[in-house]
């Protein structure tokens, strides 16, 4: 008697190569990374005001290298960051516009402000890379708003149109002309950087490990 033997293949769909849970945690890592190497930058250097000057002048001068890198790896955590939001997010544009920030404070990192006396001077790639990564936060910040109001997470809501705001009113304070323009500028970018980070560990925690 024949015996026919049969072979059963189970097709398991492809892991991404990157997990979920991974992404989401350079996101969280971001904006606390950047905003301390920024802050601990500008108490301890030499001659550095940063109600002054803002946090891009770090990146003039013999220590500028640090800034420089901070962007870099500032910018890459956000892209990567942005990639696992996109996963786990109602919509698409939030992450999108926050891959574009991060790409846009890479940018930063290569094109670093013009070498002056002591700290330097704008360069357009800098204006450019800076005003790009501003507006696309702060839009972002506000996408997230909606998309959380439309959840009827109203407290969330709330927090990411603060955040939004608190960019977008430092940045328009600062291009103004307006006392301790670099502050606020400082205050609103790090504000809203720091809710993304937030928001990307409320996911994380969703995530299994």
């Amino acid at each position: 008697m024949a015996t026919t033997t049969t072979t059963t293949t189970t097709t398991t769909a492809s892991r991404p190569a990157i997990s979920t849970r991974s992404l989401l945690a350079c996101a969280v890592a971001a904006a606390p990374l950047w905003a301390s190497v920024s802050l601990i930058q500008a108490a301890t250097r030499d001659g550095f005001d940063l109600t002054q000057l803002p946090l891009s002048m770090l990146s003039v001068g013999s220590l500028g290298w640090v800034q420089i890198v901070n962007f870099l790896v500032g910018g890459l955590l956000t892209v990567l960051g942005a990639a696992g939001l996109r996963r786990v997010l109602p919509g698409r544009w939030a992450a999108r516009l926050l891959a574009v920030s991060g790409a846009a404070m890479i940018g930063a990192g290569v094109f670093t402000m013009d070498p002056a006396d002591p700290f330097g001077g704008a360069s357009l790639g800098h204006m450019a890379a800076g005003t790009i990564g501003f507006a696309t936060l702060v839009a972002a910040c506000y996408v997230l708003g909606r998309q959380f109001g439309r959840a009827g997470d109203r407290r969330r809501a709330i927090a990411s149109h603060i955040a939004g705001t608190a960019l977008l009113a430092g940045d328009l304070w600062a291009m103004s002309g307006g006392t301790a323009g670099s502050l606020t500028l400082a205050i609103g970018w790090i504000t809203a950087l720091l809710w993304i980070s937030f928001v990307a560990a409320r996911y994380r925690s969703r995530q299994a490990g």
